[in-house]
């Protein structure tokens, strides 16, 4: 796919930069292989090594290079953790799924529990705002000295679920359930809430009745459900003179007013 488009690109007016999003896949592994083998020490930085296995992220920066050295533009690519944004229909969007599962909680009386794993719930992590990556990618196409690198973008941030959990729940005015240590996944906490939420969107005149347009619990679970702690260090890009910063708890808050106001939940 990356090979096709820059070939496909008009010659002789070639872009000056091209930036590549990936993610900490590159750190992690890609879904067939996730956190298997020997994973770099956290927090993840860009000069740690690439993993020993086939990764997606690694064929799309070597067709990145390639192409970069031929016909002579820059490059810059660019690492997130979880994205945090206002995406209908992405197939990993925690946030509105965040946002879609506390409503259901909300409406049935269920338990607003966190479905992840003892390691997340207590450990160090962090998010990325996607308004800040956009800046991010700003920054680097427009800084010489952040050419022709590679950079983790985050939001500056760290927090434990623990804490951030009970900060959602605020939100939705829901008293968080106690963690009891074992992994609940959405995927099964949320299986069979289709014809509710189809109820509360007829209810509420929602624009979006479809819960599998709105949430996708199987990648929030993949995230929540990480045996290990992962947090991202951002370093690299404030020696160079990034300094945007998001506190994460406002990224989620922000977007939640947003799926409200754009009637997507109640």
């Amino acid at each position: 796919m990356v090979r096709n488009l820059l070939d496909g690109l008009p010659k002789p007016n070639m872009p000056r930069h091209v930036a590549l999003v990936t993610g900490l896949k590159h750190y992690l592994g890609p879904f067939e292989a996730y956190g298997k083998g020997t994973l770099p020490q956290t927090p993840f930085r860009e000069e740690q090594g690439r993993l020993d296995i086939e990764n997606f992220y690694y064929a799309q920066e070597d067709e990145l290079f390639a192409v970069a050295e031929r016909d002579g533009f820059s490059w810059s690519v660019h690492r997130p953790h979880t994205v945090i944004g206002m995406a209908v229909g992405n197939a990993m969007n925690m946030g509105t799924t965040l946002a879609v599962y506390a409503t259901l909680c909300r409406e049935t009386g269920r338990p607003f529990r966190f479905p992840g794993s003892a390691a997340q719930w207590h450990g160090l992590t962090d998010m990325t705002d996607a308004r800040l990556l956009a800046r991010h990618l700003l920054w680097a196409a427009t800084t010489p000295s952040a050419h022709n690198e590679a950079f983790n973008i985050v939001n500056g941030d760290v927090f434990r679920w623990s804490w951030m959990w009970n900060r959602i729940a605020g939100w939705f005015g829901l008293e968080p359930a106690d963690f009891d240590g074992s992994v609940q996944p959405l995927e099964e906490q949320m299986a069979d809430d289709g014809p509710v939420w189809h109820a509360i969107a007829e209810r509420e005149g929602l624009v979006e009745p479809d819960l599998h347009r709105l949430s996708s619990p199987w990648h929030t679970d993949a995230d929540l459900g990480r045996p290990i702690e992962v947090v991202t260090d951002m370093s690299k890009s404030r020696r160079l003179g990034f300094t945007g910063y998001q506190p994460t708890d406002d990224a989620f808050f922000e977007l939640f007013t947003r799926l409200r106001a754009e009637r997507l939940i109640p």
